[in-house]
């Protein structure tokens, strides 16, 4: 069951960034923040994809070398991507080399820019499976809007997915707002999605 932790400044947070000061400044200025940016929301699929089997934390850690290596997952770029590109990432020793996962970085780009095509921006498309506001933070690992985005982009295409891998993007750009009650950083989530203007 998740919990809170006392933070060094004496602040209450979700126990899960207590691991690093890394993870802390993600939670404390990104996750559940929400977010219409293409790109970012292609490289928040994308990585979470890569994260399957791994632990945030690491994923995290290699960012900036993603970012490099993905061209900052301008999935428009990123869709020109060939053979010699595949052989360079495995060969690349800043990001998690597993040849699946880099290749379905490659073939989603390719969809996402068809998806902006019909729906006019990723933003769009992903902001319609927003649930129903929830008084209190989900405590599970898929929700029945995850389970819809995912069918709907698989339907599309897209590879790694998955109902729990979508429900963690949807946690981290802001279409739920997971942060504990009690958490510091659940408040300025909740006032940045009230003044969001969905895409």
């Amino acid at each position: 069951m998740p919990d809170l932790f006392a933070a060094p400044d004496g602040q209450s947070r979700c126990d899960w960034c207590a691991a690093s000061a890394q993870l802390q400044h993600y939670h404390d200025h990104e996750w559940g923040f929400p977010m219409a940016d293409d790109v970012r929301l292609f490289e928040k699929i994308s990585l979470e994809g890569f994260q399957a089997g791994l632990s945030w934390r690491t994923i995290l850690a290699k960012r900036e070398a993603f970012r490099a290596a993905f061209c900052g997952f301008d999935f428009r770029r990123v869709a020109l991507f060939g053979p010699a590109d595949v052989d360079r990432l495995l060969q690349d020793s800043g990001i998690v080399r597993h040849r699946g996962k880099i290749e379905a970085v490659i073939h989603n780009a390719g969809c996402a820019c068809r998806l902006v095509e019909e729906a006019g921006s990723l933003a769009r498309f992903i902001w319609q499976f927003a649930p129903p506001r929830q008084e209190t933070p989900q405590s599970r690992t898929t929700s029945p809007e995850s389970v819809r985005l995912s069918k709907a982009l698989k339907a599309r295409g897209w590879k790694f997915v998955g109902p729990t891998t979508m429900f963690a993007f949807m946690q981290s750009m802001g279409l739920v707002n997971d942060h504990l009650e009690g958490c510091v950083t659940r408040a300025r989530v909740e006032a940045a999605l009230q003044g969001f203007r969905r895409p």
